[in-house]
């Protein structure tokens, strides 16, 4: 199959998983590209990066014309991505692939855990009942409807960032995965501000780590232009499907998924530490 078009295709499929699932979607870019493809973490983690960070600069796009960015968070926690995300793809190039493959795996499986915990939850409210508004770090201004900002809050925002920058550069993911718990758990923003805000975000960091290993001359255009295009592609189409099929069914289903590629990912990097 021409890899241009087997890269639009696979792509795609991130694209729509993406529009599915929210900013923690673009998780499974590197293991497609791994497994599709047959490249390595390597090779893999900047083409899905540049994917993943394409169709997050739409999604925040959108969200700044509708209002629900927050943008000055966002700010915080990219910049200080962006710093950190070239540490990752050095790291990435230091560290021999079966024992990226398995860290990948980890935190994959790490994901789906929270994901299945999540969809199994009643519809709650998102401080869970644990912490008063009041003793949030970060907190809306009910008149402004700006965050407040504190020391803590900056803290809170900075450390986020810098560990959705590492991982991003480490790992080829957005780091969504990361930043909508942060966000979740540090704020009172809305469930639509905090995918907004974390898209912008993505997109930011991913400046960062693509700018890095394009410098390093560790991206294939061949595979990461047609992979993008096919990410964008399909966040577009499937922005209104997603507000069909929204919902605890769908989050499950994106856990198992998740589950089943790091098994597959840690079976092969198993296989490579052996061999």
């Amino acid at each position: 199959m021409d890899v241009n078009f087997a890269g639009f295709g696979l792509g795609a499929v991130v694209g729509l998983i993406l529009a599915l699932t929210g900013a923690g979607g673009g998780i499974l870019a590197a293991p497609l590209l791994v497994f599709g493809l047959h490249l390595s973490i390597v090779q893999a983690a900047p083409v899905g990066l540049i994917a993943v960070g394409a169709a997050s600069a739409l999604g925040a796009a959108l969200g700044l014309r509708e209002g629900i960015v927050r943008y000055r968070a966002a700010a915080l926690i990219g910049v200080t991505g962006m710093l950190l995300a070239p540490l990752g793809v050095q790291l990435a190039r230091l560290i021999p692939n079966p024992p990226l493959m398995a860290a990948f795996a980890c935190v994959l499986g790490w994901v789906a855990l929270r994901t299945w915990r999540q969809s199994r939850r009643a519809a709650v409210d998102h401080l869970d009942g644990t912490l008063a508004r009041s003793q949030l770090p970060c907190v809306v201004n009910p008149d402004a409807q700006r965050l407040t900002w504190t020391t803590p809050c900056a803290w809170a925002l900075g450390a986020t960032g810098a560990a959705a920058g590492l991982l991003s550069g480490l790992l080829g993911v957005g780091g969504g995965f990361v930043i909508v718990p942060s966000l979740s758990h540090f704020t009172n923003v809305t469930t639509r501000g905090i995918v907004a805000t974390s898209l912008a975000v993505i997109a930011l960091v991913s400046v960062g780590g693509v700018a890095a290993a394009a410098w390093q001359g560790a991206i294939d255009w061949r595979i990461a232009i047609p992979f993008a295009a096919g990410a964008v592609a399909a966040l577009l189409a499937g922005r209104q499907l997603a507000a069909r099929l929204a919902g605890a069914r769908l989050q499950q289903a994106f856990a198992a998924i998740s589950a089943v590629v790091a098994l597959l990912l840690l079976a092969r990097a198993l296989g490579g530490i052996a061999a």
